[in-house]
């Protein structure tokens, strides 16, 4: 026999699900904004990626070396105040390889550029793949040579070669071999093919440069967009903390003309005085907010103002139009609201109509109006399902939301199908609620096959070829299927089948925080066990735990530290304790349901900066919230009663005897859609996502409308869903073409197991 739920959910999986469409009922309007893209210079995105530059350390600033330059035996090398010094004991030669080998196309025109100290009538020979060239120098110091190339041959492990005769003598200021063809024929343009496929995303606006880029290790290597736009030799050199050095030959003018050439609304994000080791002192931070309202001028003021003028010497007299300004990058607590608030109030009094989007590492800045929070979420598949939802039921009396960064980046391979499903899904509900979510952009947007620092990325290329993972044509899909309305839809029969919590065992532990606990014990079945012998009954996991009697006490300032204790013998119970806070940013993490590392509950107390508790559910090694979090701080020095009532039904947590969370595990459907309406094209737009491994039938319904005919729509399937796109494959997992009949209203079609579908019927 079958249980009554197995007859029910295989009854459902026979059903269609119907989706009931009231193209007249429009509950709000779109955002048109909310498909972006956010451009980082990690992984190589910008040099040795969309910037085209061939050779790298042009300028020798990479080190005290000459980095990334092969020297012949015979020469003589020394880096000195930015300059390679050169002395030749006998013929030899020097060789860039540029990123990992220069891309040459026969038949192309490349502009080699070398400035240098030279002596008399020197002449040194370059090459370039098999194209060969003599360069003549007058003696002085800083002379130039600015020299066309045209390839003689094809190769995408090409390479510059500067030929050096015994007894010569000068020094290299810079090298540069740049493509005469770039994104509509830009002067220090971008590589069209990057472009171009970023031109097929459609995006509404690009936020840029970064990222931890724009925070920098610490403040001297922070990005500073004034020492970017100046003239290409002098620009600033600066470590990246993602592995490499960046030339800032794509700077902010760059960045700009980068949003005008894809029609996208530019969002800037400016350092706000912080860095991930260093804050600059209030009394000092005139000049980081003078850098942001005058990066406002530069982009949109007239070119009769100060930084509206060099725009327009440096080639742009019109307005970017600048839209969006981001303060600071993944910043928090006391010290960024400070800051916050100084470069909030000193733009908005001069550029009001800038909109400003702030950061919550620590919660919404308190003071100024705060107009956009910046959310940001990495987790698995499970998350991005389970949070499709999540912006249903958000306070729409709050800030809009932006979700800056997202992706699927645990069990995505190197980003495959089942991400980009889970992500699609995800996406449904941010249009849905898009009259909040105003914005929303994946993370990263390229890497360089050869420098991945990050993984998945929505883009991958090397020299001369490019791809994009499935998550890319899921954005495209979104992208270039808009709506500017969002109309009422209903569904029936979608299961949503309710998982259980993890079965498992209880510990505790603490986040950058030093913290102890006492009177620990454990009830099930009615009998109360005291754990206090923490030597044999308790398993450290990471951190630095120190036992004191019934004391358990964690001293370390590592994130996440956790000491677990035996499971219980049965799956319903109760943990008491008493925690203290010693020290430290938050507060206490209490573990019920303990399956391992990646699977687990914590109730968070004192989380995000010691503002927030909440129950968090981990899954896969995933993190989401259970339910809400709410307002809430941990006292230092004080000690608190916790209870967690546990069962794999039902959790409830008190603090000090009083309830703060009572939770049963919620629905977790498989099955999500959106229905909206292209009011340009008058065309009901529907985005339909299987999230299940089985095929699923589907009525899409429209009411009082009889349409009928063939109607036309894409879907992105697969058979594997662990499948990837590559170089050699670029579109192996791709959207295909597909046609339904309507009739009298109603198209019925078969969802594929994970898969999206998107519809546009003509509503004439």
């Amino acid at each position: 026999m079958i249980s009554l739920l197995t007859a029910t959910l295989l009854l459902a999986q026979t059903q269609p699900i119907t989706i009931t469409v009231q193209p007249d009922h429009v509950l709000h309007a779109a955002s048109k904004d909310l498909f972006g893209i956010f451009f980082e210079e990690i992984n190589c995105a910008g040099d040795g990626g969309i910037y085209p530059e061939l050779v790298r350390n042009r300028s020798f600033d990479d080190s005290d070396k000459p980095e990334h330059w092969e020297v012949s035996p015979g020469l003589k090398t020394e880096v000195s105040n930015g300059k390679l010094q050169v002395e030749a004991m006998a013929d030899g030669e020097l060789t860039n390889n540029g990123y990992w080998g220069m891309n040459l196309e026969r038949g192309q025109k490349y502009t080699l550029q070398v400035i240098g100290d030279f002596p008399s009538k020197c002449q040194i020979d370059v090459e370039a793949g098999e194209t060969k060239k003599k360069l003549s120098f007058d003696a002085g110091m800083g002379k130039t040579s600015t020299t066309p190339l045209i390839a003689s041959t094809s190769t995408a492990a090409g390479s510059l070669k500067i030929k050096v005769a015994k007894g010569q003598k000068f020094a290299l200021d810079y090298v540069s071999l740049f493509p005469n063809t770039t994104f509509k024929n830009r002067r220090n343009g971008l590589r069209p093919g990057l472009m171009g496929m970023l031109t097929d995303l459609t995006p509404a606006f690009v936020r840029f440069p970064g990222g931890c880029w724009v925070e920098g290790d610490r403040m001297d290597s922070a990005y500073r967009w004034k020492t970017t736009i100046d003239n290409l030799p002098t620009r600033r050199t600066v470590p990246n903390l993602w592995g490499y050095k960046s030339t800032n030959g794509l700077g902010y003018h760059e960045y700009l003309q980068m949003c005008e050439d894809l029609g996208s609304a530019p969002l800037f994000v400016v350092n706000c005085g912080m860095s991930h080791k260093e804050t600059i002192p209030l009394n000092q931070m005139d000049e980081y907010v003078q850098d942001a309202v005058d990066a406002v001028e530069y982009a949109n003021g007239p070119a009769t103002s100060k930084w509206g003028a060099i725009r327009a010497a440096n080639g742009h007299p019109k307005s970017f139009n600048l839209k969006y300004l981001e303060i600071g990058n993944e910043n928090g607590g006391a010290a960024y609201n400070e800051r916050y608030k100084l470069i909030y109030d000193a733009v908005k009094a001069k550029f009001p109509d800038i909109i400003t989007i702030a950061d919550v590492w620590g919660g919404t800045p308190k003071g100024p109006k705060v107009e956009t929070i910046d959310e940001h979420y990495y987790s698995n598949p499970n998350f991005f399902f389970s949070n499709a939802s999540r912006y249903d039921s958000y306070d729409r009396k709050g800030p809009k939301v932006y979700v800056g960064e997202y992706a699927v980046t645990e069990g995505a391979g190197s980003g495959n199908h089942i991400a980009a499903i889970a992500e699609a899904a995800f996406m449904t509900g941010m249009e849905r609620n898009s009259d909040h979510v105003i914005m929303a952009s994946y993370a990263p947007l390229f890497a360089n096959v050869n420098a991945k620092a990050w993984n998945p990325d929505l883009i991958y290329f090397d020299s001369n070829k490019v791809y994009g993972t499935p998550s890319y044509f899921v954005q495209k899909m979104f992208s270039q299927n808009r709506v500017s309305k969002i109309v009422k839809s209903s569904a029936t029969n979608i299961t949503e089948p309710v998982t259980p919590f993890h079965k498992g065992g209880i510990g505790v532990g603490t986040w950058i925080t030093q913290a102890e606990y006492k009177d620990i014990s454990l009830i099930e079945n009615g009998m109360t066990k005291q754990l206090d012998k923490p030597q044999s009954q308790m398993k450290p996991l990471n951190g630095t735990w120190q036992f004191d009697g019934g004391t358990l006490r964690q001293t370390s300032n590592q994130e996440g530290t956790r000491c677990i204790f035996p499971s219980p013998n049965s799956s319903n119970y109760t943990l008491k304790l008493k925690a203290r806070k010693i020290s430290g940013r938050e507060g206490f993490l209490i573990t019920v349901g303990f399956k391992d590392s990646d699977n687990y509950l914590w109730l968070n107390l004192g989380g995000w900066g010691n503002t927030q508790h909440a129950i968090e559910y981990a899954v896969s090694g995933g993190k989401s919230e259970l339910g809400r979090h709410i307002n809430g701080t941990i006292e230092t020095g004080r000690w608190y009663d916790v209870q967690i009532d546990y069962a794999p039904d039902h959790i409830v947590c008190k603090l000090d005897g009083k309830t703060i969370f009572d939770q049963k595990p919620t629905s977790s459907p498989r099955f999500f859609y959106t229905t909206g309406i292209d009011s340009a094209k008058n065309e009901l737009v529907v985005k339909v996502v299987q999230g299940n491994e089985t095929n699923q039938q589907v009525v899409i319904n429209i009411p009082n409308r009889k349409t009928s005919g063939f109607v036309y729509g894409l879907f992105l399937a697969s058979n594997d869903i662990h499948a990837e796109n590559s170089l050699e494959s670029p579109t192996h997992v791709s959207p295909v073409p597909m046609k339904a009949k309507i009739e009298g209203g109603k198209l019925a079609f078969t969802a594929k197991p994970y898969s999206l579908t998107i519809f546009r019927i003509p509503l004439k």
